[in-house]
């Protein structure tokens, strides 16, 4: 293929997996093959939503060479073995996509792919050995598992997928049908211990939530679900599902200063903000899959590694009391002492950051690493990584990220 054609392609892919949920932020990569010894790639660290054909680097599959002062993805390794092992491949795309990602932290294959899906991806999805994101050792996990399957998909241990195609078109529509294909196998799961069918993840997230409830942050009050965002000395706070009625409230007093509603919450986000000068917004987020964690988990450890890289080491479940605010809100923000994210007790979670973007990126990991841990209590296995990786991990994207952002 022509090497601008590639780079126009990889741009354009990179504009539908973020907007298709398959990837978040920079994570993830993207790449095109161009010949019989090069192949085209996304940069590391950059945007997807506005890269330049100046940004994707032309890399040779042979030893991974490349000129120019623009820097491939990380993974550029495993594409290349990708393009060597697969000949027919000519298109490959490294997703973080939801429902793979719950199944890469189970420990084992899937051997059980339906006719139809098994047209598209193969008959079998095969689990590559967990290594640290960026090493030798993830790549050597993910060649292992192309060498001992056809299918055009690999989930990568605590990380993601890698889905392979003959085109553009082919190696999306392996990722879509992967994602039915993890979906269908955690209903079938729960089929298998409840005796009946799911009619959607939604129903596997009830059962796991009453079935593991723990008591205590199961009784915990609710309250309505704001998200808010600092202005200078003041706050704004309006209700998710709400009717778009925003209050602003003073960081320092707690006084209403304009809006005719405080929130139940608002002296929790107040907290917040006095204590982390760098928290600018906070999203509280109530999907299905983070109610039923808060409701079961005291510490959530990371199973996946974008959690412990965007949120933290590990998450903590605290309970917020809108009849005792001054003393739960303590309890809350010494949970989220070093962290992006807290879980609160039958109420969902909150997730913060510096930006929007941020916070909305820390969300979308949250959620990710909730099913996560719903999956780990409906098929009673999975290990969270080692604390000592997911500390370097944390620390190591904290350094790059602050020093990105002073740029």
């Amino acid at each position: 293929m022509d090497i601008q054609a590639a780079k126009e392609l990889v741009i354009k892919a990179g504009k539908e997996v973020v907007a298709s949920g398959l990837i978040a932020r920079t994570w993830g990569n993207i790449s095109c093959r161009v010949s019989d010894t090069q192949f085209v790639i996304t940069p590391s660290g950059r945007p997807y939503e506005g890269l330049t054909p100046e940004e994707i680097v032309l890399v040779n599959i042979a030893d991974l060479s490349y000129d120019g002062d623009v820097k491939p993805s990380s993974e550029k390794g495993i594409h290349a073995e990708a393009y060597k092992l697969r000949p027919e491949v000519n298109f490959v795309i490294h997703t973080h996509q939801m429902q793979a990602s719950v199944i890469s932290t189970l420990g084992f294959d899937i051997n059980s792919v339906d006719a139809k899906s098994a047209e598209v991806i193969g008959d079998n999805v095969p689990l590559a050995s967990y290594g640290l994101p960026g090493t030798g050792k993830l790549r050597e996990g993910v060649v292992a598992a192309i060498k001992r399957s056809d299918s055009k998909a690999v989930i990568m241990a605590h990380h993601g997928a890698l889905c392979m195609g003959e085109s553009y078109e082919d190696a999306f529509a392996v990722a879509a049908e992967l994602e039915k294909v993890c979906a269908a196998f955690i209903c079938r799961k729960y089929g298998e211990l409840t005796g009946t069918i799911a009619s959607n993840l939604e129903t596997v997230y009830d059962f796991v939530a009453h079935r593991f409830e723990n008591k205590k942050f199961a009784a915990a009050p609710r309250f309505e679900a704001c998200n808010s965002a600092r202005d200078g000395s003041v706050f704004n706070i309006s209700a998710v599902n709400g009717n778009g009625e925003v209050s602003r409230i003073d960081i320092k007093t707690g006084d209403l200063v304009a809006g005719d509603n405080y929130p139940a919450s608002a002296e929790l986000h107040r907290a917040i903000y006095k204590k982390r000068k760098d928290v600018n917004y906070i999203v509280h987020n109530q999907s299905p899959e983070v109610m039923a964690v808060s409701k079961t988990t005291k510490v959530m450890k990371p199973l996946l590694d974008d959690l412990a890289q965007l949120v933290g080491v590990t998450v903590k479940n605290a309970a917020f009391n809108p009849n005792s605010t001054l003393k739960s809100s303590k309890k809350v923000v010494r949970a989220l002492k070093g962290r992006n994210g807290v879980l609160l007790a039958n109420n969902g979670a909150l997730c913060v950051a510096g930006s929007e973007y941020d916070a909305t990126a820390v969300e979308m990991v949250m959620e990710k690493g909730c099913k996560a841990e719903v999956g780990k209590k409906l098929f009673g296995t999975g290990k969270p990584i080692n604390p000592i990786e997911t500390r370097l991990m944390r620390f190591v994207y904290l350094q790059k990220y602050s020093k990105q952002a002073k740029k």
